[in-house]
């Protein structure tokens, strides 16, 4: 996504208020660790990324943002296991956690647990209907399970929330495709690359979908789709 999904979460964990520190001295400690683990992160050292997160977190364990910030970035780099493990955790401290739970669902989509994501990100949105985030991954989950209809409705509402953004359009693409909705899916296909020209090029969109969270056969679908166009 071009408000990737990335950047979505740190924004909106990076911030969080460290409820579970009372000494001022620690407080800040937590703050410079996070800071640290951002910048490190930012320029994909992510073994001394995730060592902050987890000081952070150890100094913190009560402050849900230490735990998102840390899976996020375990998620990056590749570690979904681990990353599932953290977000699990933090699930657990409050279930009613917004930006826990986008995580969780994303780490989800990517380790091919379509349930999984559905019922995550499902309650996501009920908690936070504007939830973009969510609307999106269900979408990708949703084709993922065949169930096209329920991915196109998702998709489009992602669309609606996140205007400016080429892929919740790709979404809706393929889910018109996998719905043989030939004439709609190239429309959202144009749409999406009408914002995003760069998407044209297969060897940038390959890597782009893919960072986007859309598995092998669904980024094989998206180049159908633009091959159907030329």
């Amino acid at each position: 996504m071009n408000i990737t999904k990335s950047h979505l979460l740190s924004s909106a964990v990076a911030i969080g208020l460290i409820t579970s520190v009372t000494h001022p001295a620690m407080a800040n400690t937590v703050i410079t660790l996070r800071q640290q683990g951002l910048a490190y992160r930012e320029v994909g050292r992510y073994p001394e990324a995730i060592r902050s997160f987890k000081q952070a977190m150890d100094l913190a364990p009560g402050d849900l943002s230490n735990h998102v910030l840390l899976g996020w970035t375990q998620h990056r780099h590749g570690q979904l296991t681990e990353a599932a493990q953290t977000l699990t955790k933090a699930f657990y401290l409050d279930p009613f956690h917004t930006p826990t739970l986008n995580a969780l669902g994303i780490v989800y989509l990517v380790q091919g647990n379509i349930a999984g994501t559905i019922v995550t990100h499902t309650w996501a949105t009920i908690l936070a209907p504007n939830n973009e985030v969510a609307y999106y991954n269900l979408s990708l989950a949703f084709q993922q399970a065949k169930q096209f209809d329920w991915a196109i409705t998702t998709a489009q509402i992602a669309t609606k929330l996140e205007p400016q953004n080429p892929h919740p359009l790709l979404a809706l693409a393929l889910a018109y495709w996998s719905n043989n909705k030939i004439k709609e899916a190239t429309q959202a296909y144009q749409e999406a690359t009408n914002l995003a020209p760069n998407l044209n090029n297969p060897s940038v969109r390959k890597i782009d979908l893919k960072e986007a969270a859309f598995n092998i056969q669904q980024i094989q679908t998206v180049q159908q789709i633009a091959e159907s166009k030329q």
